[in-house]
Order: structure tokens, then sequence, then C-alpha cells
């Protein structure tokens, strides 16, 4: 196992490479919990996450005749970046094998660092297998993204740069997926100061680490489903199972729900873009998972930003919905000239801006002379939405809720 030695030597090893990320205390949420609440900002690290210190701390402890050979891995994405971009540094081939659900964004990202990516697998595990049988065939150096004891170190450098900024941290709260990140991050922190307490957070749809820390032994399940794809691990790794039995003092979960309101909770207060991976340990918080004291300092652990487009515009689309501020309504017109112009009048006298509108006569289920009118309505709150529902009703209208 590794030490802190081997932490600050990969701090040493990384040094003008690996981008020293942003500190600081995030206001909006320090005001909504008890406690200074402090973002270590990796999503804006040069590859738009924390991997680039494992890889290329893994890769420049290669030796020179390894390194002609090339490199492999296997990754949902960030680490995949992390790789490619260190063989570029040093100038060698590298091939990274990703899932084939990977996002697009994460693809190209990887292919613009100068990659080979091939797509094999439904998860992550099933593209490591792969990874693991063409390294062999085309001897190749397999860096893997978290069963390595210099990616774990290179992954708590981060930990070496919060206390150097924060020296009187009371909490480190870290994502967990194959535990890379938070195994480098409680080793470094418990030798220095055992009393700082490394609580760990992964997504409830993909809990074989959650469970194995639980039973304190190895549990691997038979699928996983979160929108938090980088740390979508199926199977628990021992060895770093050893480091966070050793070094972590909790490990709790969030769902799906919590994880998308975190990512729009940090857009929209904090500025800041984050996957879904990197937002765990704020929806821990903002969904009181984990307790806060008053004047305690916590940091969490930003650690990633590569969130596909798509993904991003559906988690703003549910959190306008839950938030109510947008509403989705289905209604039933009489078909003849005015009745959809009254409907529209109504709506504006009560400032509901339309943003979509669609209008059906032909459904079957419609008698001769109806129609359906789908609209999708800007609102001010749960007050304002009940003023509309109250309307509609007022007006006879027949209506449904989407």
């Amino acid at each position: 196992m590794i030490n802190l030695e081997d932490i600050k030597k990969a701090k040493e090893n990384i040094g003008g490479v690996v981008k020293r990320t942003p500190f600081s205390l995030a206001p909006n949420l320090t005001k909504l919990l008890d406690g200074n609440i402090y973002l270590k900002k990796e999503n804006l690290q040069y590859t738009g996450a924390y991997k680039l210190r494992g890889a290329y701390n893994r890769i420049s402890n290669l030796s020179e005749a390894d390194r002609k050979k090339g490199v492999i891995a296997a990754s949902a994405g960030n680490h995949a970046q992390g790789v490619a971009h260190s063989a570029f540094v040093f100038g060698i081939k590298s091939i990274i094998v990703m899932p084939e659900t990977t996002p697009l964004l994460k693809v190209n990202g990887t292919k613009d660092l100068g990659a080979e990516v091939i797509l094999s697998g439904g998860n992550y595990d099933e593209a490591f297998a792969f990874a693991q049988k063409y390294a062999t065939e085309n001897d190749l150096t397999l860096i893997h993204p978290f069963e390595d004891d210099d990616v774990i170190a290179g992954q708590g450098t981060v930990a070496l740069e919060i206390l150097e900024d924060l020296e009187n941290v009371d909490k480190i709260v870290v994502p967990v997926g194959g535990g890379g990140l938070i195994s480098g991050v409680a080793t470094a922190i418990k030798e220095i100061n055992p009393n700082i307490k490394i609580i760990g957070v992964s997504a409830s749809g993909a809990p074989a680490m959650k469970k194995s820390f639980d039973a304190k032994q190895p549990i691997d399940t038979t699928e996983v489903k979160t929108i938090a794809d980088g740390i979508a691990v199926r199977d628990t790794s021992t060895k770093t199972l050893e480091y966070i039995l050793k070094g972590v003092d909790e490990l709790i979960t969030v769902d799906d729900n919590e994880i998308a309101n975190a990512i729009l909770f940090l857009m929209e207060k904090q500025k800041l873009i984050v996957e879904g991976a990197g937002a765990v340990g704020v929806a821990a918080l903002l969904h009181h998972h984990i307790e806060t004291k008053e004047n305690e300092n916590i940091a969490v652990i930003l650690s990633g930003g590569n969130i596909d487009v798509t993904m991003l515009s559906l988690i703003i689309e549910k959190g306008l919905l839950k938030s109510q501020r947008k509403m989705k309504i289905k209604l039933k017109l009489i078909d003849k000239p005015g009745s959809l112009q009254h409907f529209t009048e109504m709506l504006t006298q009560m400032s509901a801006n339309i943003v979509e509108i669609g209008y059906d006569r032909t459904d079957k289920n419609l008698e001769i002379g109806d129609a359906w009118v789908y609209v999708a309505l800007e609102t001010k709150g749960s007050e304002h939405q009940e003023e509309i529902r109250t309307k509609l009703k007022e007006e006879k209208f027949q209506f449904y809720e989407e």
C-alpha cells in the first residue's frame, strides 16, 4: 500500500503538467447549511477531471521500454482523457476502450487528445475485460483507472492541495466509484491529521462499494444504472476497498434525482458545470445525508465537469418541473375558431409564458369537434401554478398535468 511519501513524490511528478485547481468557499451552499462549505474544483482541471493526476503519475513512472510499446486504458471518459493527455505529453501511443454508452462529448474529447478509441461493452467492467485481453495480445501497458498504486498516489495529490489552502478542514467529501480518488485522499489525510473525517459518496444505482464497505468484504453487483457515469462501477476493487476500510469514516449513497438537483444547483447558484459523478458530494449535503455543524469546515471535491449536453438539457428540464418553474398541461378544447385564442389570452392574463404548444384533433379517443392542446408554461412557483389550475377549473376546462 502507498503512504504519504508516495503521494508527495506524485505531487512532484505531476507538477507543471497537472493544474492546481481552485479551492474556495461556496457562499450559497454555506448559507443553506451549517458550517462552511468549500469546493475543490477538479471540474476545471485541464482534461475536465482529477483523473489526469493519477494517469500522468503512472505513465511518468513507466520505463522507457514500456512507454515505447504504448499504453491502453478502459474508461467511461475521464480516465480516458487523462491517459490520452499524458501519453500525448510523453509522445507515446495510447488506446482507450470505452463502453458503448459513453457520451459523445467524452469520446470526441479523448480522440481530440490523440488517442485511438475502441467502443466495447455495456459498462466499464465489460470495457475493462476487453482492454485486458487487448493489452495482452498487443503487448501494451494497461493503465488501470483505480486499481494501481501509482494512480492512487496521483489522485491523493488533491488532498495535499486542499490542506495547503485550508489547514483546519474538518471533513472532506469525496465521490466514490472504483475508489481510487478516495483511497489516495484518505491515505494522505489520515497520515497528516487522523481527526479529519473522510466521507465517501456513491450513486445508489452503483451500490457495489457501499455494500462492500458495510459488509467489510468485496461484494459485486450484476448491473449499474445511474446518470453519474463516471462512478458507474459494477464490481468492487479489493485493492481500493482495503484503502477505504482503513481510512474512510463513512460511505453514503445518493439517488439520481438528488444528483440532478445538485448539478442544477451548482450551475445556477455557483456558476459551475459539473457532471453527475462530480456532483454527488453536493447532492449529499443538499439532501442532508451528511451532518453539518456550525463553524465546521467541509471540503467537497467536484471530481469532474465532462457532462454530456443532452444529459444536461434533460436535467435542466426536470429541475424546472420539480421546482415549479415549469408545468406541462394537456387540455381539451372545442375545435372551433377562437377557442385556442381564448385559452392563450387567459394564460397571458395570468403571466404564464407559453414555451411549447401542440394541437391535435385527430386522436382516435377524441369526439369529432374536440381537440387536444399540449402546452408547456414558464411559471413562478407553486402558488402561481395553483392559480393557473384554479382558473382552468373556473373556466370549465378539462385538463391533465404531465
